[in-house]
């Protein structure tokens, strides 16, 4: 184990504890059906010393992100932590309560609130805050209010601006690759124990309840804005492009404290996550914490996030914000500098060392994110994929080359052997990269997806990070059992019941076959009747263009109303149609599009071809 790793600074355990009120028993939340999506009491065998099969440290930060319960976090602010990958808070008001980010799915949320309620009495939600546009902060919002409340003006639901937008966008335009993966990166399919799942380093995995979306009410739109709710007066710092495109900080003065939404948690965070994304700044991620640390950092004697524990009192507070910014920029900064002396990602990464005063702080340890594939994301977002090198502008795809690697090796059986003499010799990296050329040109080799399967468990087994364990756990899974698909959808009704026609016709346009649809051409006009719009599209080339209405003629006008929509989103005309959607004109073109429409797949295949 590094020098640098600082077991003697136990600090954490005791933050973890401090102001627990109460959990839940048995640690089971359950869907109306009976179906257990969230387990606390599956975490119980992470204690004591770390097992050969897990990382120390990442035993310790599981250790750490399974304690789970009600908080005091400060005088009228409470969280519940382990209950989902993320964090709920309640801030109470003159008469009511403030959520702020109620998790993934609407069990876990109203689990959470029963909880609450227990200790802290039944207090109605008066508003609901969204720290930012991911699933795991606005998923469980119809477990802590309905959408009748809020239409009734009885509930508020504040988010920052452009909100909307990403929150859609991240979980249906690519929402079913991004589902698969995150299936391997959060180990969805791992059994609970020392040699599966342990944890993600951020929070242990995520729920697989029901996932809900009550747009926002009030927007913030700018840093400095003020808003008193219910009595509680809250300063807001937006923070776009961050780990988020629409994503905020805010400050309570008259409790001195400030929530950091997830730009500053107890672990290394991700610049690109695992399961895909577009890639974050880390530039502007260390500069909005500056800014937090100028606008609030006189006045702060908390700082809690929508992760982990909060770090108390004002001089470790404003250390810990420092810690982290001075993180995110050093991996940005010395990416750069190395990146313009013309190395390419995969070597800054090799080479990229941390100073040691960041090594010693456990907060900055890769648990979630990691220094190396961090490095590669900033790279990848000044110079894209390409690293200058000719040749490797135009190389083959993984399933033609793993072909002729493997012939120029001398075949698979040769191959392995030499494998499996790399894997005895602790060469493991290595091990996997030529096993997977194995498995990609000869996927039934059975020999060599054993190999490979033994190749990544210990891969995983050695993994500080939660995100790298999971995944190079759930390949071996895979290879060992077959394809486990997604476990957790994200793209629910609520999503789609929350689209604009703009961001439905986008949607539907990257699902169109385009050598399919090559050879169709015709336009049709659309009336939204429920968001007062009416769009035209022309299907042409294989392309699907929305254009603002214009005259002329058209092959077809169809009507949606905001019922239909839904049902129209997701392929289903039967079902829009009977929810009242109508055509007028050529009701074969309306077929013809939905005809060349190619649905995603939820299971495609990872470590196979």
């Amino acid at each position: 184990m590094p020098e640098t790793y600082p077991f003697d600074d136990t600090q954490d355990f005791a933050d973890t504890q401090r102001g627990f009120l109460g959990t839940i028993s048995p640690g089971t939340i359950t869907a109306a059906d009976g179906r257990v999506v969230w387990d606390c009491d599956s975490y119980d065998f992470i204690s004591g010393e770390a097992p050969p099969t897990v990382h120390p440290s990442l035993w310790r930060q599981s250790e750490l992100v399974a304690r789970h319960g009600l908080f005091e976090v400060t005088d009228g602010i409470y969280q519940v932590r382990g209950f989902d990958l993320s964090n709920v808070t309640f801030v109470e008001g003159e008469r009511g309560v403030i959520v702020i980010d109620p998790l993934i799915s609407t069990e876990t949320a109203a689990a959470a609130l029963a909880l609450y309620r227990t200790h802290r009495g039944d207090r109605p939600v008066v508003a609901v805050i969204y720290t930012h546009s991911h699933v795991d902060h606005f998923g469980g919002v119809k477990g802590v209010t309905t959408q009748e409340a809020v239409d009734a003006g009885e509930v508020a639901i504040i988010a920052p601006v452009g909100f909307l937008e990403p929150a859609i966008e991240e979980n249906l335009y690519a929402g079913a690759a991004m589902a698969r993966r995150a299936g391997y990166m959060y180990g969805a399919a791992l059994p609970r124990n020392a040699e599966g799942g342990v944890g993600a380093g951020l929070g242990q995995t995520t729920s697989t309840g029901t996932v809900t979306l009550i747009a926002p009410t009030v927007s913030i739109t700018e840093t400095g804005q003020q808003l008193t709710v219910d009595g509680v007066p809250i300063v807001f710092q937006l923070a776009p492009g961050t780990e988020a495109p629409a994503e905020m900080h805010f400050h309570f003065p008259d409790r001195r404290a400030l929530c950091i939404a997830e730009n500053a948690t107890h672990t290394l965070h991700n610049i690109l996550t695992l399961r895909g994304a577009v890639v974050r700044d880390a530039h502007i991620w260390a500069h909005y914490l500056t800014e937090a640390i100028t606008l609030f950092g006189d006045q702060t004697d908390v700082v809690f996030a929508s992760h982990h524990w909060p770090t108390w009192d004002h001089d470790r507070a404003v250390a810990f914000l420092e810690i982290q910014r001075d993180l995110y920029a050093y991996l940005h900064d010395q990416t750069l500098r190395m990146l313009n002396q013309g190395y390419t990602g995969a070597e800054i990464a090799e080479r990229m060392q941390m100073p040691p005063a960041l090594d010693r702080v456990w907060s900055t340890h890769g648990y979630y994110g990691s220094v190396s594939h961090n490095v590669k994301a900033i790279y990848q977002r000044y110079m894209g994929w390409y690293d200058g090198n000719p040749a490797r502008l135009w190389q083959h795809p993984p399933e033609a080359a793993a072909v002729r690697y493997v012939e120029f090796m001398g075949g698979a059986d040769a191959v392995v052997a030499k494998a499996r003499k790399s894997f005895d010799d602790g060469d493991l990296r290595w091990a996997a990269e030529v096993l997977d050329h194995v498995v990609f040109a000869e996927p039934d080799h059975a020999d060599a997806k054993a190999l490979l399967a033994d190749t990544l468990e210990a891969l995983g087994f050695g993994a500080e990070n939660g995100t790298w364990r999971s995944a190079y756990l759930s390949g071996a899974y895979e290879l060992r059992h077959g394809n486990f698909g997604t476990p957790t959808a994200t793209a629910s009704a609520d999503m789609l019941t929350n689209l604009t026609p703009e961001m439905f016709f986008t949607g539907l346009a990257i699902t169109i076959d385009g050598p399919r649809a090559w050879d169709l051409d015709f336009t049709a006009r659309w009336h939204f009747p429920g968001h007062d719009s009416t769009l035209c599209t022309r299907l042409r080339h294989g392309v699907l263009v929305q254009a603002p209405d214009r005259p002329g003629d058209v092959a077809v006008t169809v009507t949606v109303p905001a019922a239909a929509l839904p049902a129209l989103a997701s392929g289903d005309l039967a079902a829009a149609h009977a929810a009242g959607l109508t055509v007028d004109g050529d009701a074969d073109a309306l077929a013809q599009l939905f005809a060349v429409v190619d649905p995603s797949d939820p299971a495609f295949e990872i470590v196979l071809p």
